[in-house]
């Protein structure tokens, strides 16, 4: 299956398991309370990605919070 992430081509093999966000996220090597995901142009929470399924030719945006000041 080949998604696009943040603008990049990225090709997983979803052979052995069903493609959830939560899924692909964690294959990305993203930790995911750490992250916001923006899945085809909205932005998802994370309750609701285990259920959410990725095709072939979705586009998701993934923004990693940083913590941090002064």
């Amino acid at each position: 299956m080949k998604i696009k992430v943040n603008g990049e081509i990225k090709e997983l093999d979803t052979a052995t398991h069903p493609p959830t966000l939560a899924w692909v996220i964690e294959q990305l090597g993203h930790h995911p309370r750490l992250v916001v995901v923006e899945f085809n142009g909205t932005i998802l929470t994370p309750s609701h990605w285990d259920d959410q399924r990725v095709q072939d030719g979705d586009n998701l945006e993934i923004v990693t919070i940083v913590g941090g000041g002064s």
